[in-house]
C-alpha cells in the first residue's frame, strides 16, 4: 500500500463507475433483446398475412422451385430424347399456347365458379404434364402433353395461378400494403425460383455421375416436376372461403356488362395492358431461361451443374430487387418504378453476348438480373389497383395470357436461331429491343394513370 501513488484510490474508484455504468447499459439492453422473437423479424405487412396470404405464399414458393428445377435441363431432356433444337422451340411455342389457353378459360371463370377450384385443376394440369413428359419420346405426344398441361420452359410462372392467386391476396389484404406484399411475393417465387434451378442443375449432375443416361438423369428432375404438382394441389385444398370473390357486391346489372372474359367497366385498360404486356413477353420469350442456359452450353461449354449455379444467383438478385422496387414505387409511383428499372436492364440483355468471355457474360447477366425483376410486383399491383374488385382475377387472366401468348410466339423463332451457329446471339438483341420499344410505350399510355392509393 505505501509504494502506491497518491492518484491510485481516485483511478480505483473510476474504474469501479465505468465497469457499473457498464453493466447497467447491458441490463437495459438484455429485457429488450429478451422481448425481441423471430416475429419482430418478419416485415409488418407479412406479419398480418392471414392464413390464406401465408397458404399463398407457400404454393407460390413450391411451384416456382418446380419451374425453375425444370427450366435448366428442360432442353437438355428434350435434345436427349432425339429432338432437334427446332422440333424443341417448336414444342415449347406449343406448349405455352397450351398455357395460354388453358389460363384463359380457368381464370375468367375463377371469380364465378371459385378461386380455389380453379386453382386444383392447374395444379392437376401441372403434375400430369410432368408425368406425361416423363414418360415418352414421341413429340407429337409431347406435344399435346405439353399443350394441355401446365410446363414452364422459362423458369416463370405459367397457367392459370398467378392471376387467381394475387387477385385472393388482394382481396385478403388492405390496398396500402398490396405493393409491399407482391414484392415480398415476387421475392419468395424468385427465391424458389433460384433454388429450384440450382438443385434441378445439381440433381442432374448427380444422377449422371451414377451411370444413369443422360436422358434418365434429366428425367428425375421432370418427375419432382410432377410430384410438387401433387403438392401444389393438396395445398390448395387448404383454402378457405375468406379467398373467394365477392360476388354479392356486384349490381345484377354488372353481370351482363362484364360479357368480354369477365371484365366491363375496366375493359379498356385491361386491353392496352394486355397488349403492352404482349409485347414485352414476345421478346422476352427470345431469352427464357431454358434457352439462355443453352445459349452458356452453345457459347462457352457450361455444364448444367454451373449453369444452375448460374441461375441460382441470378434469381436470388432478381427477387431481393423486387423488394426495393416497393420502396421505391412508394417514392415515384407505381408506373415510373416500372420503367426507369426496366429499361437499364434491357440494355444489358443487349450486351450479354457482346462479351468476350464466360466471365464477363455472367457478370452482366448478374447485373441484369439484380434489376430486371423490380418491374415485376409493381406491373402487377398496378394491374390490381386500376380494375374493379370483383374483375381482378379475370383481369389478372387476361393480361397473363396476354403475356403468354408473346412469349409463345417467339420460342419457335428462337429454335431456329439456335440451330444455326452463326445466329445464337442474336435473340438477344432482338430481346432487348423490344423490351425497350414496350417500355417507352407503357410510359406515353399509362404515366398519366394513377393508382386509387396514388392520388389520394
Amino acid at each position: 500500500m505505501a509504494n502506491r501513488s497518491p492518484g491510485w484510490w481516485c483511478t480505483r474508484q473510476l474504474e469501479i463507475a465505468n465497469c457499473s455504468a457498464r453493466l447497467e447499459r447491458r441490463e437495459r439492453r438484455l429485457p429488450l433483446a429478451r422481448s425481441m422473437s423471430i416475429r419482430d423479424l418478419i416485415p409488418a405487412s407479412l406479419r398480418t398475412l392471414p392464413r390464406d396470404g401465408v397458404l399463398l405464399f407457400v404454393s407460390r414458393f413450391t411451384r416456382l422451385f418446380a419451374y425453375g428445377a425444370l427450366s435448366v435441363i428442360l432442353v437438355f431432356y428434350l435434345v436427349s430424347l432425339g429432338l432437334s433444337e427446332a422440333q424443341v422451340g417448336v414444342l415449347l411455342t406449343l406448349t405455352l399456347a397450351g398455357d395460354m389457353a388453358i389460363s384463359l378459360l380457368l381464370t375468367t371463370q375463377a371469380d364465378r365458379i371459385g378461386r380455389r377450384r380453379m386453382l386444383i385443376v392447374g395444379a392437376i394440369l401441372m403434375a400430369g404434364a410432368g408425368v406425361a413428359f416423363a414418360s415418352t419420346k414421341n413429340l407429337l405426344f409431347l406435344i399435346v402433353a405439353g399443350t394441355i398441361g401446365v410446363i414452364s420452359p422459362s423458369g416463370h410462372e405459367v397457367g392459370p395461378f398467378l392471376s387467381i392467386e394475387q387477385a385472393a391476396l388482394s382481396h385478403v389484404i388492405p390496398a396500402r400494403s398490396r405493393t409491399e406484399v407482391f414484392a415480398w411475393y415476387t421475392l419468395a417465387g424468385s427465391l424458389a425460383t433460384a433454388l429450384g434451378a440450382f438443385c434441378g442443375g445439381a440433381a442432374a449432375g448427380i444422377v449422371q455421375k451414377a451411370s444413369l443416361s443422360t436422358s434418365d438423369s434429366y428425367r428425375v428432375v421432370v418427375l419432382l416436376y410432377a410430384a410438387l404438382g401433387v403438392a401444389l394441389a393438396f395445398l390448395f385444398t387448404r383454402l378457405s372461403s375468406s379467398a373467394e370473390a365477392d360476388m354479392s357486391a356486384t349490381p345484377a346489372s354488372g353481370v351482363s356488362a362484364r360479357d368480354f372474359l369477365g371484365v366491363g367497366r375496366s375493359r379498356s385498360i385491361v386491353l392496352k395492358l394486355s397488349s403492352l404486356f404482349a409485347l414485352d413477353a414476345f421478346g422476352g420469350g427470345f431469352v427464357v431461361q431454358s434457352f439462355a442456359a443453352y445459349w452458356f452450353y452453345l457459347r462457352f461449354g457450361v455444364a448444367p451443374l454451373k449453369l444452375g449455379l448460374i441461375f441460382f444467383w441470378a434469381n436470388v438478385l432478381a427477387g431481393i430487387s423486387a423488394l426495393l422496387a416497393s420502396r421505391l414505387a412508394t417514392r415515384i409511383g407505381l408506373v415510373w418504378t416500372m420503367v426507369v428499372t426496366h429499361l437499364p436492364s434491357n440494355v444489358l440483355l443487349i450486351l450479354v453476348p457482346l462479351m468476350p468471355n464466360l466471365s464477363l457474360a455472367v457478370l452482366v447477366l448478374l447485373v441484369r438480373f439484380s434489376i430486371s425483376q423490380m418491374d415485376v410486383p409493381t406491373r402487377q399491383s398496378y394491374t390490381m389497383a386500376v380494375v374493379r374488385p370483383e374483375e381482378r382475377s379475370a383481369a389478372g387472366g387476361i393480361t397473363g395470357v396476354a403475356r403468354t401468348a408473346g412469349a409463345a410466339i417467339s420460342p419457335i423463332f428462337a429454335g431456329f436461331l439456335f440451330s444455326r451457329p452463326a445466329l445464337i446471339d442474336l435473340p438477344f438483341f432482338i430481346a432487348g429491343t423490344l423490351k425497350i420499344a414496350y417500355d417507352l410505350a407503357l410510359y406515353r399510355e399509362f404515366v398519366a394513370i394513377q393508382p386509387p392509393e396514388e392520388a389520394d
